[in-house]
């Protein structure tokens, strides 16, 4: 085990529906990658939890969503794919427009900085008791087929023959060496739950990628998304040539806070499909 993951072994064990795993749970090897859309920032605070979490405002003075693709290759849970929807955030600090995207560039390392996750649907039934159990995130189990190619990266996802997205991100922008913790916000029982995973690896972001997609199809899920008028294009792309992450339990930071219930989804095998054209497996 590398010095990264130093001190995370032996963890603690817990059980959730069933479902027994170790905390923290580790990320060995994984695809990473994503697109960052503006969003009404009106409908965005309609749908907050919480009156401390207040969302990024743009100069145009729209909100910001982002939307990913997780390949999990190596994990202490085993593999599988996550499609995280999720609205930049910060805690317990009134935001102003902003005049850069400095805050989501310097992501955990900006006071407060986190993400607010509306829907974690995962290719898993022990993931998602796993995530719904520990954190309170929203997770369901979804049909997902990722695509990685020397020119790109994507994913179709779909819930029984249903279409609910495609995303689609091109290897391309600046390249950086990322060691800042990725923070997330979720609710579990009426309490706001602050998560801070450790991650390391190597990320290339592009402003105004060219090439880059997100398709959305009829289902409920989808038009969540559409609920918020998501801007047609992305702002801005990013993908991590390679990553491993530590994921920790979470904290409660607020209590008393309002429902943000995950899309119920079914109990079933899902599809968890990965091509690789480059002979990579």
């Amino acid at each position: 085990m590398t010095t990264f993951f130093s001190g995370t072994r032996p963890g603690s064990t817990v059980t959730h529906n069933g479902t027994t795993f170790e905390l923290p749970i580790l990320y060995f090897r994984d695809d990473f990658f994503g697109l960052y859309f503006t969003v009404d920032l009106k409908k965005v605070k309609a749908i907050i939890p919480s009156d401390n979490l207040h969302p990024l405002i743009l100069p145009n003075g729209r909100a910001v969503i982002g939307v990913a693709g997780y390949n999990y290759r190596e994990t202490t849970i085993g593999p599988y794919g996550e499609i995280p929807v999720a609205i930049p955030v910060v805690m317990n600090k009134r935001m102003s427009r902003l005049s850069s995207l400095f805050p989501l560039l310097k992501e955990s390392n900006y006071p407060g900085f986190g993400v607010l996750v509306q829907h974690l649907p995962v290719t898993k039934v022990s993931a998602r008791d796993a995530g719904r159990g520990e954190w309170g995130f929203t997770k369901f189990v979804a049909d997902m087929r990722f695509r990685i190619t020397p020119e790109s990266l994507g994913c179709s996802m779909s819930d029984e023959g249903e279409f609910i997205l495609e995303l689609h991100v091109p290897k391309q922008g600046f390249k950086m060496l990322d060691t800042k913790p990725l923070t997330s916000y979720s609710v579990k029982e009426r309490q706001l739950i602050k998560t801070v995973v450790k991650q390391q690896g190597i990320k290339r972001m592009a402003l105004n990628p060219k090439g880059a997609y997100l398709k959305l199809g009829d289902h409920p899920v989808s038009g969540t998304i559409k609920a918020l008028d998501i801007s047609e294009k992305p702002f801005m792309s990013f993908y991590y040539t390679d990553r491993s992450g530590v994921l920790p339990s979470g904290e409660v930071v607020e209590k008393d806070v309002r429902p943000f219930d995950p899309f119920p989804g079914k109990d079933r095998e899902a599809v968890f499909e990965t091509l690789y054209t480059d002979g990579d497996v």
